[in-house]
């Protein structure tokens, strides 16, 4: 019974290692994203007209 148990937890713990390092990765490749996105709008902002 007490083996289930380990094994169970411990692909739940590799499982929420994983994520954790996607979600990581996701938040650095959006940030990166984000600000050069931005740095492009304030390189062009003289040519932007309302």
């Amino acid at each position: 019974m007490g083996e289930k148990i380990y094994k169970t937890m411990k692909s739940v713990g590799a499982f929420n290692i994983v994520m954790g390092i996607l979600l990581i990765v996701t938040g650095i490749c959006t940030g990166i994203l984000v600000i050069t996105n931005g740095a492009r709008l304030l390189k062009d902002k003289s040519e932007i007209i309302f």
